[in-house]
This record gives C-alpha cells, sequence and structure tokens, in this order.
C-alpha cells in the first residue's frame, strides 16, 4: 500500500501514528517535513483531500502563530499557506495519505480510517490502548476520531 505520512519525529502524535501504520504491516514513505516541506501545492493538496480548512492545518502551540498574528480572522487561505511554507513548524502533523483517503491523524489513530484493517492489540507510546485484546479499535476521547463504517469500536 502506497503510503507517505509528512512526520515530525520530535511529536509523540507523530510517532503514534507511524508505529500504527507500520503495526498495520505498511513501510510508508517518511517525510520529515520540517527538514524537507512539502510544496505549497502538495500542502494545498493534503490539505483539501483531508476536508479540512487551511486555518485547521495550522498548528499553534510552540510555533509563531501568535507572533505572526495568524489567529486574525480576517487572513486569507493565501496568506495562512504563506506563512506556513515560511514556518513549516506551523503545520500540523502528521497527515498521512494512502490510497484509501487522507487524514490529519489527530489523535494518531485517525489513521485506522485510511488503513488495512488491524488485527492485533496496539498501545500507543504511552500506554494507552488503541487496539484490544479482542482486536477491536478503542474510542478515543474528544471529538476527532471519525470512525470507519462497519468497524466496531468498544463503548465509552
Amino acid at each position: 500500500m502506497d503510503t507517505t505520512i509528512f512526520h515530525n519525529p520530535a511529536c509523540g502524535t507523530s510517532r503514534n501514528t507511524l508505529a500504527l501504520i507500520r503495526h498495520a504491516g505498511v513501510e510508508p514513505t517518511v517525510i520529515e517535513y520540517l527538514e524537507a516541506p512539502p510544496t505549497r501545492e502538495r500542502l494545498a493538496s493534503l490539505i483539501t483531500a483531508a476536508g479540512l480548512r487551511v486555518r485547521d492545518a495550522l498548528r499553534q502551540k510552540g510555533t509563531p502563530y501568535a507572533e505572526l498574528g495568524l489567529d486574525d480572522p480576517s487572513l486569507s487561505d493565501d496568506q495562512l499557506l504563506d506563512a506556513m511554507m515560511a514556518e513549516p513548524i506551523l503545520i500540523n502533523r502528521p497527515f498521512v495519505e494512502t490510497p484509501l483517503g487522507t487524514r490529519l491523524c489527530r489523535p494518531s489513530e485517525v489513521v485506522l480510517e485510511i488503513l488495512p484493517p488491524v488485527t492485533r492489540p496496539f498501545t500507543k507510546e504511552d500506554g494507552e490502548v488503541v487496539i484490544d485484546e479482542a482486536d477491536r479499535p478503542t474510542v478515543p476521547r474528544g471529538p476527532a476520531r471519525r470512525v470507519r463504517k462497519g468497524a466496531p469500536t468498544t463503548p465509552e
């Protein structure tokens, strides 16, 4: 399965996403986007394919977001993309592309939506169980998770 992850090895979410991809038996192309950022066109394509607005793909924490005034709602998508190209740390991560779709994988288990079914238990580096002993994805906290049709989940 042709898979690409835009990865930051210093980010726990990105490391967990990469581990989940490999756990699914897929060896992805790993692009460390801080050292090799995507082109403006590729970034715009990733954002669109993931169903996001440009503003949704902006990373705020640990970036020059506030100093650059990027919280200004009057800024256009082009201006936000310009900022992301000038400061790649502003690109939220990890973006993952597979033949099944593109996602901004926050939380990391969102990647399960675009991978072949994973049938072995998986636990994140912080100890959180993502796939339990019954081979079922667990339901993470927060609204970001969209469950793949037909994927069994455990009740909250």
